[in-house]
């Protein structure tokens, strides 16, 4: 048992290490709290994760698995979760505790151990992505925790990950598979709504360089822009767009802004502000870092159109509402039924902490 305090109205009682997670999931739970519970389990020794599949081929590159319950002696199904370690990354990436661990992959594995179902956690490195998935053909099920984006970002290939997960889908359970992820997660579903009462009709979807490059110029020459990428949640890839001078037309299409003029760019993943010019803000996003581009500090690499439509390389331009500010209202759904409503609050601004 570990003693320890949690400032969000938690107090302080004798936990064991699996409460610990429990208590990551609780709602209210920060940014700051969350670090404060993967320091915590930091402190407590590394150990090789022992299960009913021998993953000795796959390195331990997490500093611990605090929490994770015993595996099942005799179990029902054998099952892997799948998470990466992003090393470019603060921590291996905005979504890990202080152990390398994603904060919810405990949780989940601990779930189907105490339905009798094993769960190693495992963490995909692109390396040895052969040799990896040789050891995925000997689990019953594949539960996939990695941020679209994450892959990429590590340095493997996203396409070469999902073509793999969905060969494997074809002889027993991979949850969610990509298509199924592409499906739930494509941000361009904004693109689809334009002609609704609650779209916009300057809302864009660039599915190759050449539709950014007609279109972008004259978007933010209209009004401050929300331009993303398609892939990932953690906000990574996610700018906010506005004009340095500020001069903005008041219909849309009625003027293009020039390759010369100068963006304010603002990341949402750590709500950092860096200034550019229309030019290298579009090279940037269609070739990373290059002599075109000029220096960024983005944790990121750009190149969001790699690897095609079809892997996901696409971006969506939405107008900036101000009001994101104030946060935004959630509706949790199962079929038709709302099982849940959350406020969802920015801390610090857009990019900083969150609440709910």
């Amino acid at each position: 048992p570990l003693c320890f305090k949690l400032s969000s109205g938690f107090q302080s009682v004798e936990r064991h290490p699996g409460d610990r997670q429990k208590a990551a999931q609780s709602p209210g739970f920060s940014v700051k709290n969350r670090e404060s519970l993967g320091a915590a389990m930091c402190k407590e020794q590394p150990g090789p994760q022992s299960g009913p599949v021998d993953v000795s081929a796959i390195p331990q590159v997490v500093q611990n698995f605090d929490g994770l319950l015993p595996q099942p002696e005799s179990p029902t199904f054998k099952t892997a979760l799948v998470q990466v370690y992003v090393p470019s990354q603060p921590g291996g990436g905005s979504d890990k505790l202080l152990n390398g661990n994603r904060f919810d992959s405990i949780p989940i594995a601990n779930g189907m151990i105490n339905n009798g179902v094993s769960c190693q956690i495992l963490n995909y490195d692109f390396r040895i992505h052969d040799e990896f998935f040789r050891v995925l053909e000997a689990f019953d099920g594949i539960i996939v925790r990695c941020n679209p984006g994450q892959i990429t970002a590590a340095g493997g290939s996203q396409k070469r990950f999902d073509d793999s997960m969905m060969r494997l889908a074809q002889s027993r359970y991979v949850w969610p598979t990509a298509d199924v992820m592409e499906k739930m997660g494509a941000k361009d579903a904004l693109c689809k709504i334009t002609h609704l009462d609650f779209g916009l009709e300057d809302t864009s979807g660039y599915y190759s360089p050449e539709d950014m490059a007609a279109v972008f110029r004259r978007n933010i020459a209209f009004q401050p822009r929300v331009v993303k990428q398609n892939r990932g949640s953690s906000g990574e890839g996610i700018w906010i767009v506005k004009m340095k001078s500020g001069d903005y037309c008041q219909r849309l299409g009625e003027r293009e802004c020039a390759d010369d003029e100068v963006l304010v760019l603002t990341e949402a993943c750590d709500n950092h502000t860096e200034e550019h010019t229309l030019a290298e803000f579009v090279e940037f996003c269609v070739n990373g870092r290059t002599d075109r581009s000029g220096e960024w500090r983005s944790i990121g690499t750009g190149r969001y159109f790699e690897g095609g439509r079809e892997a996901g390389g696409q971006m969506v331009d939405q107008r900036f509402l101000p009001k994101i500010a104030e946060g935004e209202v959630r509706f949790l759904m199962v079929g038709r039924e709302a099982v849940r409503i959350e406020h969802y609050v920015y801390i610090g601004g857009v990019g900083g902490g969150t609440g709910t």
